[in-house]
Order: structure tokens, then sequence, then C-alpha cells
């Protein structure tokens, strides 16, 4: 189990990117879902023992994270939002070598297992070529490769299907959903759908803050009946976010729509729509921004 307890943190510059964060989670996927520059890159490197809190506490299975640092790491599986590679190294001898620091000293069964972690990202094919010929998405993969040696028991996934082809989203979502059975999986994203796909548990996270947390589907659940979305000329758009809590905008078909959020039907045009995650997550966010305005 994982326990987080007022967790702050303050840059040097003045920006709060952790406010009084508090969470506990079980083994299971989680997700952490905020946009660019909400804090979720700095909690989890914060939980990866890779910088300081000010203040609050951090406790995984009877590890202080702050006090026990080494010990952490040892359980640890962390696949950053942006990471180097040795350009000039092999996948496959980069494994071999992040295995054999990890405590696989046999050399055959380190092998072994570095042949299936290379076929679970589906780079065993390119386990010969040097890292630094892999492209975007095949570094990524290597990353989770990289994050998944040791059978870590804490896994943290930063912005993981960033550059990653929909086939290769689709394995990695399975591989994810496998490791949840087995470890506290934390997965911190802007994408919706991966938390939609993935998670049993998430968190709406911004401005350092969590707004909400729960079941993705019982969070979507609270806004039934009072989501509308009505199609209108791109030109209205400011108009419209005068006149109604306007969630989002988008295209579909060519044509330009907005969902609102209203207890009762908006008016004339609007039509009550099956709501989702995603609109549920805009409504937070606003909701933040409303109650500061």
């Amino acid at each position: 189990m994982l326990t987080i307890k007022n967790l702050n943190k303050t840059y040097p510059n003045g920006t709060q990117a952790l406010n009084d964060v508090n969470l506990t989670l079980d083994k299971g996927m989680f997700g952490l879902l905020g946009p660019n520059g909400a804090g979720k890159s700095t909690l989890m490197r914060t939980i990866a023992t890779l910088q300081l809190a000010d203040s609050g506490a951090i406790e995984f299975d009877g590890i202080d994270v702050f006090k026990q640092p080494e010990e952490l790491r040892k359980v640890l599986g962390y696949l950053p939002q942006d990471f180097g590679v040795y350009p000039k190294v092999s996948a496959e001898m980069m494994l071999n070598h992040i295995a054999k620091v990890k405590g696989i000293t046999n050399a055959t069964e380190r092998k072994g297992y570095v042949a299936d972690l290379l076929n679970k990202v589906n780079l065993y094919k390119f386990r010969s070529r040097n890292l630094g010929d892999y492209s975007g998405g095949m570094r990524q993969r290597f990353g989770i490769a990289q994050a998944l040696l040791g059978n870590p028991k804490l896994i943290i996934v930063d912005e993981p299907t960033a550059g990653l082809d929909p086939l290769e989203r689709n394995r990695f979502h399975n591989l994810l959903s496998e490791l949840g059975e087995n470890a506290v999986v934390i997965l911190s994203t802007h994408i919706v759908d991966d938390v939609t796909n993935l998670c049993q548990n998430m968190a709406v996270f911004n401005e350092g803050r969590i707004l909400a947390q729960g079941n993705p589907q019982e969070l979507s659940n609270t806004l039934n009946g009072k989501v509308f979305k009505k199609h209108i000329e791109k030109s209205e758009l400011e108009h419209f976010e005068n006149e109604f809590t306007v969630l989002s905008n988008y295209l579909r078909g060519g044509q330009f729509f907005v969902n609102v959020y209203s207890d009762s039907n908006p008016g004339e045009g609007f039509k009550i729509v099956d709501n989702n995650l995603e609109d549920f997550y805009f409504y937070s966010i606003n909701q933040k921004q409303e109650q500061e305005a």
C-alpha cells in the first residue's frame, strides 16, 4: 500500500507544484489525470525519490520513502516522461546491465528474463540495434521494459503512451493491466481514454491539487442528465462561453460543437448527451477555475 500524507512542494520561482496532496493506493491501476503543467510529474518524481517535498510524508509497505529512499528503489519501477539512452549500446546489452544491477546474477536466468521483457514490449527482433538508432516509439517501449526489470512492487509511468502508435498503445495497456494484479501501478497522463480503459481508481489533478477521486465510471455518472451539446458556428464560441458553463468544444464530421453543463436543458438546439469521463474531467477543472475567479 502506498500512503501519501499532506505533501507540499513550492519551487524557488513561487510555483506551488504540490498543495496538500493526500492519497492511499492499494494494488491495481491508479490513474492520475491532469493537463500538462498540473504538477503530475513533480508528484511522480517525489514518490520515485528523485526530489524531496517541502513537507508531508510518503510510505510504501512500511518503507518511509524520504528516510529510506534506497529501500524503495529496490522495489520501484519508474518510467519518466523524458529519459535519455546510451546511443551506442544495444537494448539487449543495456537491459542485461540493468538486470545485473538489480541483482539477477545468474547469466542464463538473466538472458531469458531480458528476452522475455523484450518480447513483451515487441522489441526482441530489434534487440541488437543500438538505442541511438531507435525511433521515438521504440525508445518509449525500451523505457517501459527497463521500468519492469526486477518485478517491481510499485510502478510509476509518466505519460507512457506518448509516441506509441495505436497497436503499441493497446499492447502496453494489456501489459499494464497484467502488472496491476500484483503491484501498485500509477499511471500519470493527460489522455482520458488511458484512464477510462485501464483504471478502477483515479484522481483529477490540477495546479498541484486533487480535485476529485474515485472510480472513473462512478465519477462520470455524477453528471448524468447534466451535459448537453449543440452545433454552433465557431465564431459563436465566445458568446456561448459567456452564457453557459462550456465543458469542451470539438469538431465532428467537420461541424463545430460545444458540450455544456446545466441542471436542465439550456435551450433550443441543445441535446442531452451520454457524458463520459472527459466531460467530468473538464467539469472538475472548470469548477476549480470558477471558484478562484
